[in-house]
C-alpha cells in the first residue's frame, strides 16, 4: 500500500500507527491529530508516521483515510477534506454505533465518494497515545459494514487489512450492529457510569467514606467508568433508540430481581442466577476472556 492516512492519535489511531509501521503495511503513515496534549505525547514517545499540521496537504497523497476521532468530529473533518477526496480513496472509521453516522456521512461527503465503517472491538478505559499497543486488535473481532451502496472493492481490502491488523473480521448490517452493541457494550457501560455515580450519591447522603471499601464489583464497575467521556456521550446519543430500548428492557428484568428479592421467591432467584451465571463459561469458551479468577489478577 502506498500510504495511510490517520485521522486522530488517541488508543486506537495510536495502536493502528504501531501495527501499520511494525507489518510494514505502507509507504507512508500521515497522522492529523488537533489536540496539543496528544501531539506532544507522540513526539516525546518518538512514534512512528509524519506529523501533519494540515489535512488538505495529505489527503490527495493517501490511499487509505482513518476516522479514529470521536463520531461528533466527523462532519467537520469530511467538510474539511471533501474537496481532495477522489473515489479511489479508501475511507473508513472506528466508531461504535454506525446508524446516525450513517447519515452525517451521507449528508456532508460528497457524491461518488464511498466510505466503509468498520468497528475494531479492542477499546479500553485507558485514552491517548501513550496507551496503544501494536497487538491492541490482536484476535479481536472487527465489525465491517455492508449495507445496500456499499464498495464491494473497499470492503474487501478492509477486510484484508483489518486481519493484518490481527483481527477476526465478520460482515453485518448498520442496523443489526447498533442493536447487538446496545447490548454487550453500551449498556453495560451506562450500567458503570450510574452504578458508580449511584455510588457517589449514596456516600454524599449517608455521609460514610465509602469508595476506600469498594468490593471487587465496584472496584471493577469503576474500571468501565474511567472510559473516555466525550466517545462516550457519542456513542449514548447516537445509538439513543436502541440504548432507550436496553434500558427498558433492564429496568424491566431489575424490578423482577426487585419482586423475588423482597418476597423471597427462593425459586424464581436460584433460577435466574443458574442461567445468568452460565454467559461467564459460553465468554470463557468463546476466548473472549481468560478463565483465570479475578482477571487474572496477580
Amino acid at each position: 500500500m502506498k500510504n495511510i492516512l490517520l485521522i486522530g492519535c488517541g488508543l486506537l489511531g495510536s495502536s493502528l500507527l504501531r501495527r501499520i509501521h511494525k507489518k510494514k503495511i505502507a509507504n507512508k503513515i500521515f497522522v492529523y491529530e488537533k489536540s496539543k496534549k496528544n501531539i506532544s505525547k507522540i513526539k516525546s514517545l518518538k512514534l512512528p508516521g509524519t506529523l501533519v499540521k494540515e489535512l488538505n496537504d495529505v489527503v490527495s497523497k493517501s490511499q487509505l483515510i482513518i476516522f479514529c476521532t470521536p463520531m461528533s468530529e466527523y462532519k467537520k473533518l469530511i467538510l474539511k477534506i471533501n474537496k481532495n477526496l477522489s473515489p479511489r480513496h479508501i475511507i473508513t472509521d472506528i466508531g461504535s454505533s454506525k446508524l446516525e453516522s450513517k447519515l452525517v456521512i451521507k449528508n456532508s461527503l460528497k457524491k461518488n465518494i464511498s466510505w466503509t465503517s468498520s468497528h475494531p472491538i479492542a477499546g479500553s478505559e485507558v485514552s491517548g497515545p501513550e496507551n496503544g499497543k501494536h497487538n491492541l486488535f490482536e484476535n479481536k473481532w472487527c465489525v465491517l459494514i455492508k449495507d445496500k451502496k456499499t464498495n464491494l472493492k473497499h470492503l474487501n481490502f478492509l477486510n484484508s487489512f483489518w486481519k493484518k491488523m490481527g483481527s477476526k473480521v465478520v460482515i453485518m448490517k448498520s442496523e443489526k450492529h447498533d442493536k447487538i452493541f446496545s447490548i454487550t457494550s453500551h449498556l453495560p457501560h451506562l450500567i458503570a457510569y450510574n452504578l458508580v455515580k449511584s455510588a457517589q450519591d449514596f456516600e454524599k447522603k449517608q455521609k460514610y467514606n465509602l469508595i476506600k471499601y469498594s468490593a471487587g464489583g465496584l472496584r471493577d464497575f469503576s474500571r468501565i467508568a474511567a472510559s473516555n467521556e466525550i466517545m462516550w456521550r457519542d456513542i449514548f446519543f447516537n445509538n439513543k433508540n436502541n440504548i432507550s430500548k436496553a434500558i427498558d428492557l433492564f429496568i424491566k428484568n431489575l424490578n423482577e430481581f426487585k419482586k423475588d428479592i423482597n418476597s423471597k421467591n427462593n425459586k424464581s432467584i436460584i433460577k435466574k442466577l443458574i442461567q445468568t451465571k452460565k454467559v461467564r463459561s459460553k465468554i470463557i469458551k468463546l476466548k473472549q476472556d481468560i478463565d483465570k479468577p479475578d482477571f487474572g489478577r496477580n
